[in-house]
């Protein structure tokens, strides 16, 4: 490898910080693919000693390049993703690997390999902070940000790609705790908001029934298909009609 090629990955890698997924931060901006690989790593360093015997470098390796393929196919939610869809991912992901230089080639082939074969510990705990991550995110995200059918992800989701592991249960259901309490406590209301800017795929609003709201980003093919710059729209647990 020489330096032109190391600078030919992170310019592909970088797609990756415009990519974006379907969760809001705690401020309401829509995060990247970027920024959930990095804290899935993140939270994988934190519990390598949770997993003596497993080789956690290796899973840190995974989970850092474990979403490239969506350089190629931007993010699709779990609940919307097909076969079809993870096919078409794969295919790209594996054409590009094969491009790459031989060292670096053999380096990453193999470990996308254990992660889709899901038969070795690390893919395994790689998988389930993957799902995990996403669930703490999303209980950091405001509650009216989240889609109907989040409500029961973030109750139900990813205890049977934690059973295997003591550690990650106990997490999945210290997660689970603040899912709860979350919704206990965030009494939902519906809010007002209007369209402040639409960007491609992806529309600004901001909250006018209250101080100091700033723009934040939704998914276009969650809103009314009226929906343009200036439409006043009530929300309600992710779903959202035009009121003027």
């Amino acid at each position: 490898m020489n330096a032109r090629d190391y600078l030919e990955i992170l310019h592909l890698a970088e797609r990756l910080k415009d990519t974006l997924r379907h969760c809001t931060t705690s401020k309401r901006r829509t995060e990247s693919v970027a920024e959930h690989s990095w804290r899935v790593s993140l939270l994988a360093f934190l519990m390598r000693k949770e997993f003596p015997d497993v080789n956690m470098d290796k899973v840190i390796k995974m989970c850092l390049i474990h979403d490239l393929g969506e350089c190629f196919t931007g993010d699709i939610p779990t609940f919307e993703k097909t076969d079809a869809d993870r096919k078409i991912e794969d295919s790209l992901l594996r054409q590009w690997l094969h491009s790459l230089p031989e060292n670096i080639a053999e380096e990453f082939l193999p470990l996308f390999d254990e992660m889709d074969a899901m038969q070795t510990p690390e893919a395994k705990i790689c998988k389930a902070l993957d799902k995990l991550e996403a669930l703490i995110q999303h209980n950091e995200s405001p509650l009216d940000t989240w889609s109907e059918n989040e409500f029961s992800l973030n109750k139900n989701y990813a205890f049977d790609t934690v059973a295997f592991s003591a550690p990650l249960t106990e997490l999945r259901n210290e997660i689970l705790a603040d899912t709860m309490k979350k919704i206990e406590e965030e009494q939902m209301e519906p809010h007002d908001y209007i369209v402040t800017d639409i960007q491609g795929d992806y529309a600004y609003l901001m909250q006018t029934d209250t101080d100091g709201a700033e723009p934040f980003q939704v998914a276009m093919a969650l809103l009314p298909p009226e929906t343009d710059i200036g439409t006043k729209l009530r929300g309600f647990m992710g779903m959202f009609e035009v009121i003027g």
